[in-house]
């Protein structure tokens, strides 16, 4: 019977990101899967607001994969990363003839689970 190695994840959380989880998951999915390198070259050059916020919990957790679980950062991939919702501010904004529209400003959830890629070793 062969033992399976058991794979070693690292993840990263980054919470309250003032962004919309529709706008904020764009970005996600483009470094879903991508060698870290790439993905935070991706990111850098990125025109979406957002992405400034994805390359710091990005780094977050190639950080802790180095330091927490001793990986090997040239190894690493983008298991996952996906958005999930957070708070809601309400808003109000002044309309004609005495009324009020209502603004929502959204804020989201971002998790980054980074593991190294078997295919290398």
């Amino acid at each position: 019977m062969v033992a399976k190695k058991e794979i070693k994840k690292a993840m990263a959380c980054g919470s309250a990101i003032r962004s919309s989880t529709r706008k904020l998951n764009v970005v996600a999915a483009s470094i879903r899967g991508m060698a870290v390198g790439k993905a935070l070259n991706q990111l850098s050059f990125s025109p979406r607001r957002v992405a400034g916020e994805v390359k710091k919990v990005l780094q977050s957790a190639i950080a802790n994969a180095e330091n927490n679980h001793n990986m090997d950062v040239d190894k690493l991939i983008v298991a996952e990363a996906f958005v999930g919702k957070a708070l809601v501010m309400k808003r109000w904004h002044a309309r004609a003839r005495g009324r009020a529209g209502r603004i929502k400003k959204m804020f989201s959830n971002l998790t980054v689970v980074v593991r190294e890629n078997e295919e290398n070793r």
